[in-house]
């Protein structure tokens, strides 16, 4: 049985590169940042960064420039298959819906999930947030995240690309969202 009592805000951060990924080498997810928002209030819970060790590339300069994380950062990370079994065991992400911005972080779990034959950590029920704030402002297009913060009279919180911060903006505007 599903939960509705909150929704919980994913943003992934991956391993990437200026251009190509090296030969061998293919993007992974390094970071999981979860911030849950509790349906009823709009009250945005606190954000946490799950830091993931990829087994299948590294983190370029690009990367880190990008999102400030580097390989030893992700080094010190748990497995993806421990990632997922912690997203289930504290967060019950299996009985609740949970939303991304796009359907990039999505697919990435589902991609990853099937690599390495790691249980899906999610329910069936996906909000993509993306779409739901470009159809809830009529916008023609939808828009970038940060784009999204100002379009709502709001300013980024922490640091763009990184998961905690990204997902504790996601669910500002999942929030405003809800209230409308």
């Amino acid at each position: 049985m599903i939960s509705l009592d909150h929704v919980l805000v994913v943003d992934v951060e991956s391993t990437c590169w200026e251009g190509s990924p090296p030969p061998g080498e293919v993007s992974e997810i390094i970071e999981i940042g979860i911030c849950p928002v509790e349906v009823a209030t709009g009250v945005r819970g606190s954000r946490r960064s799950i830091l993931v060790r990829p087994s299948r590339s590294s983190v370029s300069p690009f990367c880190t420039r990008l999102t400030t994380l580097t390989q030893a950062d992700v080094d010190g990370g748990v497995s993806f298959a421990e990632a997922c079994a912690l997203l289930r065991k504290e967060f019950r992400s299996d009985r609740r819906v949970w939303a991304s911005y796009g359907d990039y972080d999505r697919k990435m779990f589902e991609r990853q999930c099937a690599d390495f034959g790691v249980k899906y950590p999610f329910g069936p029920r996906h909000v993509n947030v993306k779409t739901l704030f470009a159809l809830v402002h009529v916008l023609p297009r939808e828009v970038g995240m940060a784009e999204a913060v100002r379009i709502a009279g709001r300013q980024l919180d922490g640091t763009h690309h990184r998961g905690h911060d990204d997902a504790y903006n996601i669910a500002g505007l999942l929030a405003g969202l809800l209230r409308k």
